[in-house]
């Protein structure tokens, strides 16, 4: 069984992408959302360790998407 910290390694993000698409800056997505600058580079930046369930209800919110578009799964061999 893989350990935690695998599991949460295959967890990335694609929010570069998605803010890319809607032309919109880190900045910007971390006014609207209510959260700091650096929480959310953190996710960007696939540091984060977890992630509120009302965090991301709100960035799939103000980015127009689902959580699919934001995350996906990719084990690591």
């Amino acid at each position: 069984m893989p350990s935690a910290d695998s599991s949460e390694q295959a967890i990335e993000v694609h929010l570069d992408q998605l803010l890319e698409e809607r032309g919109m800056t880190l900045v910007e997505l971390a006014e609207r959302v209510g959260i700091t600058n650096v929480n959310l580079s953190i996710l960007k930046n696939n540091r984060a360790k977890a992630i509120r369930f009302s965090t991301l209800a709100r960035i799939c919110e103000v980015l127009g998407c689902q959580p699919g578009d934001l995350l996906s799964f990719n084990p690591r061999h």
